[in-house]
């Protein structure tokens, strides 16, 4: 017999369920696919791997111009070039002139293109735009996914609460699927006892996209990780003054801002350059301790016209709180724990999106059971 409590709570699971369950089946199952979409790109896209050469990589300045040699109109100043490491191409990403983004990929040796992509029908790109806001509108998406993802946040609280065995022999019971029992029965457990074991996982995950589509949870994170307010100083605030004269650069600015970064992170893996852009803001560049890993980076800004260093925050200078934000997407994807951390993202990912399938049989049958017409006893 369950208390009025756990019978509120049981309301709560199912009427939150109900209405998120599609997203969430949806978001869960996009997630489960792109976990992995670093290792099945190198098994399906050969060109993003070269054979590794003891000569330095071409400048960055030379990659753009490989690059947009076949773009007229595109300038270079609005490229975001990355080196991905010794036995990797290197790309440069831009958006045409008919508006299509554009990711090339290069022989970081020779400057020779290896691949043209347009990323609007990339697998991938549409499986993170799906994942990311269902092909809706951003600002529309942002609440839909978020207020979702929220409301899974708390189903899986409910759900635990609701899974606790109430006396000692139940609890075997709750960890195990009856295998033989009935179809429902099976579906049953399959709700419960897989729900339970990927909650602590699915929390992460849910968490770490939230912290995504809404940067206050983030900050607040961090807030309390650093005991109060984050310091300036853990915080990228470069700014250019336009009024103050500066000499330009003798050297491409890209090639200037490359050298920098090479010689203050020489064991950087990868580094990845944002636009020069129109001389009013900032040049950015992140150094990545591991190629593909986001969370151990050295971040960089540079004057847009002098290419002097105006601000760089190492790794080694972040504070535990700056240190989670970085981890954020490592975290989140799973590979921050090596290919074994994507795995359990994978299957946590899966389990998650077959918990609005299972949950919604679970109502829809006992409905159904509720609505079935008692047989009446007819007598002579």
């Amino acid at each position: 017999m369950m208390t009025p409590f756990k019978k509120a709570i049981g309301k709560i699971h199912l009427w939150l369920g109900l209405a998120s369950g599609l997203v969430v089946f949806i978001v869960s199952l996009t997630g489960a696919i792109f976990a992995f979409q670093d290792d099945i790109r190198d098994l399906t896209e050969p060109w993003r791997k070269v054979t590794p050469q003891a000569t330095a990589p071409v400048l960055p300045s030379q990659l753009q111009a490989a690059a947009l040699a076949g773009h007229p109109g595109v300038a270079a100043q609005d490229c975001w070039t990355t080196y991905f490491g010794p036995e990797r191409a290197a790309t440069v990403y831009f958006v045409d002139k008919t508006g299509a983004p554009l990711m090339v990929s290069l022989n970081p040796y020779t400057a020779e293109v290896l691949r043209v992509q347009d990323l609007r029908r990339h697998f991938f790109t549409i499986v993170q735009e799906i994942h990311m806001h269902l092909l809706l509108p951003e600002a529309v998406a942002k609440w839909v996914v978020g207020i979702s993802i929220s409301i899974f946040v708390v189903m899986l609280l409910t759900g635990l609460v609701l899974w606790w065995p109430k006396r000692k022999q139940e609890r075997r019971q709750r960890f195990t699927i009856k295998w033989g029992g009935r179809w429902r029965r099976v579906n049953y457990d399959l709700h419960n006892v897989l729900g339970f074991y990927a909650a602590s996982i699915g929390l992460l995950l849910a968490l770490t996209g939230l912290f995504m589509i809404f940067p206050w949870m983030l900050d607040s994170t961090m807030f309390v990780i650093n005991g109060g307010p984050v310091d300036s100083s853990q915080k990228m605030t470069a700014q250019v003054d336009t009024l103050r004269p500066v000499t330009a650069a003798t050297h491409p600015l890209p090639d200037v801002v490359y050298r920098a970064v090479r010689q203050q992170s020489p064991h950087a893996e990868m580094v990845l350059m944002g636009p020069t852009g129109t001389g009013k803001a900032p040049v950015y560049c992140w150094a990545y301790g591991k190629t593909l890993h986001y969370y151990h980076r050295d971040e960089y800004a540079f004057h847009p016209a002098s290419g002097e260093l105006l601000q760089l925050l190492p790794h080694a200078a972040k504070s535990p709180a700056t240190r989670f934000s970085d981890m954020n997407y490592d975290l989140h994807v799973g590979q921050l724990f090596g290919f074994g951390g994507k795995i359990v993202a994978f299957l946590a990912s899966l389990v998650s999106a077959s918990l609005p399938v299972t949950g919604t049989i679970i109502w829809w049958g006992r409905r159904h059971k509720q609505k079935k017409p008692r047989a009446r006893l007819v007598t002579a």
